[in-house]
Parts: structure tokens; sequence; C-alpha cells
């Protein structure tokens, strides 16, 4: 008695077999070595398969055909060495087939070049000299009905003999040569005529022929026929082109091989292009794949991933609807329905919808269930029995591509058709073609966004939450990530008040995207904020910085540029690191871009100088701070950004600061991050008075110091009840310095309005420390006591190689 297993898989080598004759059995056609790789894909878990031939000169094996995901994203070459130890040089060698698991392919030499794990390797000889290699991320991997399988693929795999008539020899007549280096490329007067170009008119450059490319085509065009992108093994491609009579686009076959240029030679493209608008169906397996594979490539985040599977999918397929959702414990959390409204999709859909997108039970859908644990492609035509979950998805026919990648089930997408649908093997073989290419691609986007919601958190830890209120001046800041990736960068922007009414303008950009220039940045806004808060010069706050900079060991660099400035006077100094300069515009609408000399980028050089440059600036003078992703991108240099910027500056309404720093961005390109920091200096309505006085260390300082102290407030017009309380703290604070520290002391009396600060700076770090408890033998230790008891408010703070204790006072008179 043949047992159900046995049965099943009797049929299922019949169904093999049927399907390899049907490919083989007709006339010799140019796709035919690839429809028979394509079997592989639909009755076996592989999800790439190529054949490899020897080359001319008998010592390598030369990749001839493959279908299915990208080689490299499997690390296989273009050719093995038949003299080296590899797996398709072992099987050519021996004729044995081999079966590697990950274990075994650790071993190999090629290994780095793999996943991680998960990977499972065929390795078949065939009949006329070359190999047949498969390729399956599947935990099971190639089982037994996956190996019988393999096995007639390669028992009908035909390689061409020496001699043989080519079956494309039409195809390769339609010829053409790209030059890498200079993208000039020769081609024949049937390629033109498919194009509807004359040859007069004709100017021998790839961008013109592009231009007559549908757009939509464009990015898997252009995967084709940049080299770097050919590292990724796209050798096959069909797209459309405009006809000149406005007519339905025209469908082209592009077949080509990158080709080494050697010593001297730059490298070369070449291939044929034909007509196959009457030869392939409406659905292009191998094209839709690439396509796909191509605008994956470019997918950072999980919504990426899922518009790029509809964009590949749904229009091709002719489908009415397609899912895609990611498998969290027993719930399917949908990223992205087409099209997006409820009415289109089940009942039980509609009543999970809780967003933006429903949540979809795994265990009210069974057979998604069983789909998801053998991790294999389901196809269900019309009249199929399901689960009305499933069932109105797809009532004319329903797709389960079940995404997995590195043995872990991330999704699934599921695609369904009102109307009776026929699933084709070409369509079969795009569809679990396209499961593997998603499903890695969803695991790469899962791990960037968990990314990049963790940088975006650091950031915007890091970053100023609001901008402090100025005496005379007011500040706007607006920071915009790049869309491009979306990584998030360094770029950052701060303002730091300063004592006597002065104030720091930051802006910086540190090397790369990443997480590790996130913190950089983090890094190298606190330190500066240190530094300028005790009291040093712009350039010593940039060389400080710079050195802290070269001790953390970092790989990466950081330009800024830092303004300090003077509201009172009306003064700014400006220190800038490798970055670009600041931009002025006057009250009048003149804008300045305030070119001076800079140093280096910091972390670069331990012993660089940071000469600081002078600003002018008056009232109505605004002072715009921007990192390079505003003034510079790939088709426009930094000094064109920067006239542009001066120009949009000149012609904006300095009245409305938030509107001008919007508009400016308006014109971003977001191709890397962009940070702006504009302030527009009004001057002090109220000028402070100042006076200071250097303390001798005299029997008499304090004396003296009253006396200064005396002699000032009353110019100043201070009531004498308050120039008392005035006298007691001077005289309290310079004898504690005096007494405590060593070095030089100051006192500074500055008066705005009615309030009164007293300053004492000396040259000791330690900060005024206020007993806790004083005992009646005490000697010492009140006058804190006394300076708090009639002050306003008072405190230290850290200056330049010291300390400055202050204490203020209303006077009111």
């Amino acid at each position: 008695m043949v047992s159900q297993g046995a049965a099943e898989r009797k049929a299922r080598a019949l169904r093999v077999e049927v399907a390899l004759k049907t490919v083989t059995g007709g006339p010799a056609s140019p796709d035919r070595m690839r429809r028979v790789l394509e079997q592989a894909l639909v009755f076996s878990s592989a999800s790439l398969a190529a054949v490899y031939t020897p080359g001319e000169n008998g010592d390598l094996l030369c990749l001839i055909e493959s279908a299915g995901a990208p080689r490299t994203l499997y690390g296989l070459r273009e050719s093995y060495p038949l003299d080296a130890r590899s797996p398709a040089a072992d099987a050519h060698r021996t004729g044995v087939p081999l079966w590697l698991g990950p274990e075994q392919l650790a071993d190999c030499a090629d290994s780095r070049r793999m996943p991680a794990a998960g990977v499972h390797l065929a390795v078949l000889p065939v009949r006329d000299g070359g190999c047949l290699i498969a390729v399956s991320d599947h935990p099971r991997g190639f089982d037994t009905d996956d190996r019988a399988c393999l096995e007639l693929v390669a028992e009908a795999v035909s390689l061409p003999a020496p001699g043989e008539p080519d079956a494309v020899e039409e195809l390769r007549a339609n010829s053409f040569s790209l030059a890498m280096d200079t993208g000039r490329v020769e081609v024949g007067d049937e390629i033109l005529d498919l194009f509807g170009l004359r040859r007069t008119d004709f100017d021998g450059r790839v961008e013109t022929l592009l231009g007559h490319t549908v757009p939509d085509d464009l990015p898997a065009l252009m995967s084709v026929v940049e080299a770097d992108h050919m590292s990724i093994g796209e050798r096959e491609l069909e797209f459309r082109v405009l006809r000149a009579d406005g007519g339905p686009p025209r469908w082209l076959r592009l077949r080509g091989r990158l080709l080494p240029g050697g010593e001297g030679h730059p490298a070369r493209l070449a291939g044929t292009v034909a007509d196959v608008s009457t030869v392939r169906s409406g659905v292009t397996d191998v094209a839709r794949v690439q396509r796909l594979a191509a605008a994956l490539a470019t997918a950072g985040t999980v919504r990426d991933v899922s518009q790029a599977v509809v964009s590949a999918l749904r229009l091709p397929l002719r489908a009415d609807r397609i899912a895609l959702a990611e498998l969290e414990n027993d719930r399917l959390v949908v990223t992205v329905l087409d099209p997006p409204e409820p009415e289109s999709w089940p009942e039980l859909w509609r009543l999970e919808w809780r967003t933006e997108w429903p949540d979809a039970p795994v265990r009210s859908m069974p057979t998604l269930a069983a789909a998801l644990r053998e991790g294999r492609a389901g196809i269900w035509p019309a009249g199929t029995t399901l689960e009305p979950a499933l069932a109105d998805v797809g009532p004319g026919g329903l797709a389960v591509l079940p995404l997995s990648a590195g043995g872990r089930m991330a999704g699934a997408c599921l695609i369904g058709w009102d109307t009776p649908h026929d699933f084709g093997p070409d369509e079969r073989a795009l569809l679990t073609a396209s499961a593997g290419l998603v499903g890695q691609a969803l695991m790469r986007a899962h791990a960037f966004d968990a990314e990049h919601e963790l940088v975006g958190m650091l950031q915007r830890q890091l970053l100023p939450r609001r901008l402090p209120k100025l005496p005379g001046a007011v500040a706007v800041a607006r920071y915009l990530p790049a869309t491009a990736g979306l990584e998030v960068g360094g770029d950052w922007y701060d303002v730091i008040p300063l004592p006597d009414n002065r104030v720091a303008l930051v802006i910086g950009d540190v090397q790369g995207h990443s997480t590790g220039a996130a913190t950089l940045m983090g890094q190298m806004r606190t330190a500066l904020r240190a530094y300028a808060a005790e009291g040093h010069p712009p350039d010593v706050v940039v060389s400080h910085a710079n050195r802290l900079l070269m001790e953390l060991e970092t790989d990466l660099f950081v330009t800024c540029c830092y303004v300090e400035v003077d509201l009172e006077a009306g003064t700014a100094w400006c220190v800038r690191a490798g970055h670009p300069p600041p931009v002025l515009r006057r009250p009048d609408g003149a804008t300045e871009i305030a070119e001076s000399d800079g140093g280096p980028p910091l972390g670069v050089v331990t012993q660089a100088d940071f000469p600081m440059t002078p600003l002018r600036m008056v009232p109505g003078t605004v002072i715009a701070l921007t990192t390079d992703g505003l003034v510079e991108t790939a088709a426009m240099d930094i000094d064109t950004g920067m006239d542009r910027l001066a120009h949009e500056l000149s012609v904006s309404d300095p009245a409305h600061l938030g509107l001008v720093a919007d508009a400016l961005l308006g014109n971003a390109h977001r191709d890397d991050d962009v940070a702006l920091l504009l302030m527009r200096y009004d001057g002090m309505a109220v000028q402070p008075l100042r006076e200071g006085w250097t303390v001798w260390r005299v029997p008499e300082a304090a004396r003296h110091a009253r006396r200064f102290t005396r002699r000032t407030l009353r110019g100043w017009g201070v009531p004498a009840d308050a120039m008392d309380a005035a006298l007691l703290v001077v005289s309290e604070l310079v004898t504690n310095a005096l007494v405590h520290t060593d070095g030089p002391v100051r006192l500074d009396l500055v008066l705005v309005g009615h309030r009164l600060r007293i300053s004492v700076t000396d040259a000791s770090p330690r900060t005024p420390v206020k007993p806790t408890s004083l005992g009646w033998e005490a000697t010492g230790g009140r006058g804190i006591l006394l300076v708090e008891a009639v002050s306003d408010t008072w405190g230290a703070l850290p200056v330049s190689g010291g300390k400055q204790v202050w204490s203020e006072l209303l006077v009111e008179g």
C-alpha cells in the first residue's frame, strides 16, 4: 500500500517533469535556460538558481544564466577557478552533487561573502560539463522532494556546445557597448529604430537613450547601466520606451554583462536590446524581480519596503488588492493596504481597524497560519474553500507569500483577485522570488527602524528644546533630518547665554550619519557650552573643543562655527573650524558673506590655530548660520549655495524671523541633514551702567572697595538705604576673596534699570559653601549668610581660571 506522502511526492515529481517538458519541448528560444531555472524556484524551496559552465580558456567556471534573487545576496561569484577549492569546482571535478548546510558552508573559503546563518547550498553537475547551483534560506534546507526536483532541473539544463547555432543570434545583432567611465555608448541601427531615433540625431550619450524611456522604469535601468550596481548581478531587464506617435509604450529587453577593461582600459557593459512586446506576456517575471530588487535596495523603512512591493506587484499582476503585514507574536500588524479604503477589505479586518491600518489576528485565519509555519508560498485558485477573512481578500484567486529571512518569519504578503485568475509558471516564479527579496528587505528595515528611532530620540534629547530669551535680540532655529536613507546625522545648533549680556551662537556638523555621529554631536555641544561658560574667549573655546575631540580618539571629525555677540556694544567675534561662514543681512537688505580665515575641522590637527574675525552688528542686523546640507548638494557647489542663501535672506522680511527660517528651508534638497540658526540683533533698549575695580591686596583693601562702590552708586543715583545693603555685600565678598584665595581679585558693578549686580572674581575655582549651623563660639562663616539675607538672589559661576561670586539687589528709588 502506497502511503499518502509517497503519493504526493510522486505527483509532485510528475508535475516537475511536465513543466520541464513544456519549457524545453518547443523551438529554441533565448530564454529557454532561464525558464528551466525558474522551475527550481516554483517546485523547490530555492530562492536562487544559477548555471555555470567552463569558460573559453577552460580555467574558470563562468556564470551564464540565473533566476530568482540577485546572486550577491548569497555571496555567489561571477566565476570560480577550476583549480581552487569551492563547492562549484568540487562538484564539477568529481561529478557528485553537493548538499551543504550552514555548518558545511562555514568552512568554505567564501563563507564571509554569505549571510550570517540559515543558508543552504546545492551544487549539481550538468551533463554538458557545467554545474547547477541552488540556494535556499528555508530553515529545513533542501528536503527529499526538493532534491529530486533539482536533479530533474539539472538534467533539463542543456548548455550550448561549441559550434552549435546560437539561438539568440537575432537578438545579439541588436547590440550595444557602453563605456562605464564616460557614458558613451555604441549602438546598432536596430536599437536606434526601437528608441525612435535616427543615426544623425544620436549624440552617442547613454543619457539620450534614457530620456526616451518611461520615467517609472528609470530606477531599474540605472541599476543595470551603472557599474556599481552590476556587482549585484543584474544582467537582464525589461523596460518600456515612449513612442513618438503617442501610442502605448514599447516593451524592450536588455541583456548585458559587465566586462573588465583590463589594464589602462575602462570596463564595458556589452549586450543586446530587443523588442519583446509580442514575445512576452504582460507579466515579465525576471524584469519584475529586477525592478523590485532595485526598489528594495533603496528602501530604508518598513513603510518604504511595503510601498515598493505594492508598486512592483499589484499592477503587473493585475491584482485587485494587496496587503503586507509584519508578524508580531500571533498578530499580523499591517503596514500597507492597497487599496487603502476599509470597504475594500473583509469585514473581520474592518472590525480590527484601530488606527491607520488594522491588525489581523492569525488565529482567525488557520490557512494563513499554516502557510507561515511551512514558510512556503501558498496559491489558492478561484473556488477554493477558505475562511472568510481570507476568502474575501481574493475570491478569484489568492496568493500568500510568507516573508522569511535568516530562519525567521518577518511577515506575510497577501495578493487577491476578484475575478478568476490563472497562476502560470512565470507568475509562480515571480511570486516565489519576490517573497525572498521582500523578507530580507523587511528584516533590514526592522533593524533600520529600530536604530532610526533610537538615534532620533537621542538627537531630540541632545538638541535644545527651546532657545533662551535674549536682551536686545531674537533667535530662532530649525533642524531637518535627511530624507535619503532616513539616517540621523550629527548637525546641531546652540544658543549659549553668557555674562554681561553676551551670547554665543554655535552651529556644527559631525561627519557621517549614524548613532556614533549623533552621540559625538551631543559630546561636542556639551563641551562647547562648558568651555564657553568658563569665560574663555571664542578662539580658546574652539581650541579646547578640538583638543578634547583629539583625546576621544574617534575616527569622525567635526566642523563648527562659533560666534560670540556682545549685545550691549553691538560687536561680535567669529571663529570657524572648517565650517561655512555666517551670512549677515543689514537693515537696508544688503547681505554679506563674512568670509574670514578659519581653522581646520575639529579632530584633525592637535595643535591648530583658530583665528577670530570681528563682525559689525548694528540694530536690525540678521546673522544666519547653517550647515552644508542647505548650501551644498551634488548638483550645486557650496559657493553657489552660499550666494543663493544670501540672496534669499536679502529679500526676506526680518520682522518675522520664524517665517524667514521656514522660507530658507523650503528649497532644501534634503539629501543631507540641515541645521539653521538665525538671530536678529535689535539693540538693547536700556544700556547697563558698568564700573569695575581691581582690588589690591593691602590691609585696607575692603575699605577702598567700599569707597569705590559708594562713589559709583552715588553717581548713578542709588538711594541711601539700598546703598547700605550694597556696601555690606561688597565688604563681605571682597573680604572672603582676599582671605580665602590667592591671586588677583576684581570687583564689578552693573546697574540695569532698578537691579544692581555686584560680582567679585578671584582665581580660586572653589565656590563658597553656606554653613549649615553656627555655634556662638564660631569666628567665621557668617558672611555668606549675611549676603544671602540682604540679596534678592545670589550665586557663583566658573570663569576662566577661577570663579565669580555675585549678588543682585533691588534699588528702587
